[in-house]
């Protein structure tokens, strides 16, 4: 093993201490496994060659993007695994011996602080543009050994660039099981970019924002205030690099230096393809990933790569199974897991009075489904801003009004305060933050000062102080518990069928003939109330 050879040219000290650090990570095993798999026996150490072969993203055939686009994308990816390899694993001109491929390793994947994890992606991305002959506007400190001080700005298609470029590094393992020629479709995230250039002051809030293409002409963002939207909107993609060569390594521990088609990961189940035409598409699909920590995260992630969403994961979609509380709560109901709830609408221009031409869509991820109260319940949600301009609004932790989802009430004589029929999210009964009538007709959104449950921010652009009524257009719920929530859903159903039936069966055995039956003495009754009734006693 290079262990025992790196001991004696490197100060103990070193190695011991990195081999510590791989250790509490759980790293070190499969890293002595790619070590020997990829180091030359006589050198003991990796050649730099290799190293920049076994770090590349697999080639892929990128489908053409819809606007907004970056043109000089592609010409970037197979200068990841070179960047990668020459910035934190080059130990000189044999390549990185078992030190130094700890290092590289511990420096990328070890616990550190988000901004100095984004740093390094900042500076992986600056040197494949290098190599790609790219003009990018990051600057580095040159007085600092370690490059991570970062300066510059980012224009919008080098931000797009930088955004997919850490969407590759995160789905390159999914995308290793796909073939050769299958194209690849870019997610669509101008969401992401115009709440980067509003959250930098650059673009105003309002209308506007969907000429987006024009607005952004000449105009940049700071790194330095991108960060702050970053770690604020968009945190999970500082892991994305290192999880991005964790993977790589495990692969090649596991199954040696050829990754191509090895089924690392994939989906199960039958798949289905989400478009345009869904509120969940693959761009936002992504976004809201990088707002999760838990498994939801991966799920997530999964759904925007085309092909990897399960058909069953769409529980209800205003468009095909109708608009109303009944139909929504007739595919929900019994849904025990993550689910996710979308709308869309469209409301009047407060500046001129006018319809919007374009529809925009929230949404609200909850943990465990819908109940039906007539009262707020659940114990966390997140509540979302996703198109025009992609926000997400946390629980703040001082109320827990998260959800409200009540349906009219049946078999009922009397209630002596009716309560709200249809759903709500946050605020309090009568001034909800969001209100969907039971018809899914409209929604009423409110300002965030009367709402304690999630945190501040406008849900849809221009919005002011007062409500804001709109038109419901389409609606959706997708159901993110995997298998067991839909098992346990399908159960549920399959017994309240087998009420329903029992319910509706008559046992003519326990009535008497139809002459001694209750229903003929009220009728003989009503059609001849003065009749003589023989009793007999």
């Amino acid at each position: 093993m290079g262990g025992s050879s790196s001991t004696e040219r490197r100060p103990p000290a070193e190695l011991q201490e990195q081999e510590s650090l791989a250790t509490s990570t759980g790293s070190l095993n499969f890293l002595k496994s790619a070590f020997d798999n990829l180091s030359d026996p006589q050198s003991q150490s990796i050649p730099l060659s290799s190293l920049r072969q076994s770090l590349s993203l697999i080639p892929v055939n990128l489908a053409p993007s819809s606007p907004p686009s970056a043109p000089e994308f592609p010409l970037l990816l197979p200068h990841l695994g070179p960047a990668v390899a020459e910035l934190f694993f080059a130990a000189g001109k044999n390549g990185a011996d078992w030190t130094a491929f700890l290092r590289g390793f511990n420096r990328c994947c070890a616990p550190m602080p988000m901004p100095t994890s984004l740093n390094l992606v900042y500076r992986i991305f600056s040197d494949a543009c290098r190599r790609a002959e790219i003009a990018c506007r990051l600057e580095f400190d040159p007085d600092d050994a370690d490059g991570m001080k970062v300066g510059g700005s980012f224009g919008a298609s080098d931000l797009l660039m930088f955004l997919w470029y850490c969407w590759i590094m995160e789905q390159s393992p999914r995308l290793s099981t796909r073939e050769a020629d299958e194209e690849l479709i870019l997610p669509e995230l101008s969401h992401m970019l115009i709440s980067a250039f509003v959250a930098c002051g650059e673009i105003g809030d309002d209308e506007s924002v969907w000429e987006f293409d024009q607005l952004v002409v000449g105009k940049s963002v700071a790194v330095q205030k991108l960060n702050g939207w970053v770690l604020a909107m968009a945190f999970g993609l500082v892991s994305c690099f290192p999880q991005f060569l964790r993977e790589k390594i495990k692969a090649i521990a596991f199954l040696g230096v050829n990754l191509k088609n090895s089924n690392i990961s994939g989906g199960s189940g039958s798949s289905m393809d989400i478009n345009d035409s869904f509120l969940l598409t693959h761009g936002r699909s992504w976004a809201i990933s990088l707002t999760q920590r838990s498994i939801l995260r991966e799920e997530f992630s999964a759904a925007s790569i085309p092909g990897l969403l399960n058909h069953r994961n769409l529980l209800y979609r205003s468009s095909t199974h109708g608009k109303g509380l009944s139909r929504f709560w007739s595919k929900v109901e019994g849904y025990h897991g993550p689910l996710l709830f979308l709308f869309s609408g469209y409301s009047a221009d407060s500046t001129n009075g006018k319809k919007s031409k374009q529809n925009w869509v929230i949404g609200i991820l909850t943990e465990n489904g819908f109940e039906n109260k007539d009262t707020y319940y659940g114990n966390s949600a997140h509540l979302y801003a996703i198109s025009p301009i992609f926000r997400v609004l946390s629980p703040t932790g001082n109320e827990k009004n998260f959800l409200y989802s009540h349906l009219r009430p049946t078999g009922r004589v009397y209630e002596a305060s009716l309560k709200p029929v249809g759903l709500a999210f946050g605020g309090v009964g009568g001034n909800e933050r969001i209100f969907i009538e039971d018809d899914f007709s409209t929604v009423i959104i409110r300002h965030h000062v009367v709402d304690k449950t999630y945190q501040h921010g406008s849900l849809v652009p221009n919005q002011g102080y007062l409500p804001v009524e709109a038109k419901l257009v389409e609606a959706e719920a997708w159901g993110f518990g995997g298998s067991s929530a839909q098992n346990q859903q399908d159960a549920f159903k399959k017994r309240e069928d087998l009420f329903t039936e029992q319910r509706r069966r008559v046992d003519l055995k326990n009535f008497s003939s139809w002459e001694d039956s209750p229903e003929k003495i009220m009728m003989d009754m009503v059609s001849d109330p003065n009749r003589v009734q023989r009793v007999d006693r």
